[in-house]
């Protein structure tokens, strides 16, 4: 995730009012995988008669073998959820992650019918919401670790909002990037501000755990904040908690900022990130740079990783359509499928 108040050095799309085409080659809605308990498996498969020995195995196939996609909703600039959730289940992916900033300053702002006609859309066109993210985006007055108590309990106050809202929508992930409201003040030290942090988010994972929703930290490289940089560093302060709705995000952008591969980070990192941002070091789609996502696909299968891999982008220039078909035809092609869904159904 970029920095918060730097969104307006994001290269963005020219605005269409054009209708977005129905995209080619992508999979039928019928053979789309979503999450279902720690598995994956194909909408429409009928699992009701897989009561023989080794049908758990089969489970346990599509789920090694089967990534779920998704994407960020605002790649898609200024077109309404609905038409951005019809083209992202007919390109292929599995769900979406919603930007709030793209509805309203505040969720707060959005009451709860809009939150169930959001939740219904996404169901009707066939793809999951997989969460929310840019989750500071365009509020005010809010600052993890900031010196003053009022505005910690302030925005440890809206943390608890966002849990609801993911929830209301049907989401299970929330990812706190926003090194801008996180950087150290003046006066303010490291462990001062992990302290802060700690004290911020403490009743918002109670929350989660009560809405099964996770929130997920993510460590940012150096040009961005100075508070949490490294996957090592976001462990630790997970860790505090001893919870399962508080773990952290990888993000490939971020991790091409440290000093050790890739593959290496998820090793090490496993099993305290709940999910991947799928991106490029130059701020583009994954595909469109040099990053080379094989291994990462690799490490992410050995260690039993089965979220969502999310594409996040920065860079807006190719536009909505080809950033998104692109990018799914490149993560199919590196992470691979060496069984059909349909051999394993069988």
């Amino acid at each position: 995730m970029l920095g918060d108040a730097s969104v307006d050095a994001r290269v963005k799309p020219a605005r269409s009012r054009r209708r977005p085409p129905r995209p080619t080659g992508g999979r039928d809605r019928a053979q789309r995988s979503v999450l279902l308990g720690p598995c994956i498996v194909s909408h429409g498969a009928d699992t009701r008669g897989w009561t023989k020995p080794g049908d758990e195995t089969r489970l346990i196939l599509t789920r090694v073998l089967t990534m779920p996609f998704a994407i960020c909703n605002e790649i898609f600039g200024d077109w309404p959820i609905e038409t951005a959730f019809r083209f992202a289940a007919q390109t292929g992916y599995d769900a979406i992650e919603i930007a709030p900033f793209t509805l309203a300053n505040h969720v707060t702002d959005v009451p709860a019918a809009r939150r169930g006609e959001i939740r219904d859309a996404a169901a009707r066109a066939g793809i999951a919401i997989a969460g929310i993210h840019w989750v500071l985006l365009k509020t005010e007055g809010m600052h993890l670790t900031h010196s003053e108590r009022p505005v910690r309990e302030r925005t440890a106050r809206y943390f608890i909002d966002l849990v609801d809202f993911c929830a209301d929508l049907g989401g299970h992930i929330i990812v706190v990037g926003s090194p801008k409201q996180r950087s150290l003040l003046p006066g303010v030290s490291f462990e001062q501000a992990r302290e802060s942090a700690v004290e911020v988010f403490r009743d918002a994972v109670r929350r989660g755990e009560e809405r099964e929703v996770t929130i997920c930290f993510e460590p940012l490289a150096p040009a961005e904040t100075d508070f949490i940089n490294t996957a090592a560093e976001a462990v630790s302060l997970v860790q505090r908690f001893e919870s399962p709705r508080f773990k952290i995000i990888l993000d490939v952008k971020a991790m091409c900022s440290e000093a050790r591969p890739i593959p290496d980070i998820i090793r090490e990192a496993w099993p305290h990130f709940a999910h991947f941002h799928a991106n490029d070091r130059n701020l583009k789609g994954p595909g469109f740079g040099d990053v080379d996502f094989r291994p990462i696909a690799a490490a992410l299968r050995e260690v039993g990783y089965a979220g969502y891999v999310s594409v996040e982008v920065f860079d807006f220039t190719e536009g909505p359509e080809a950033i998104a078909t692109r990018s799914l035809a490149y993560l199919r092609q590196a992470f691979g499928n060496p069984y059909s869904e349909a051999r394993l159904a069988q």
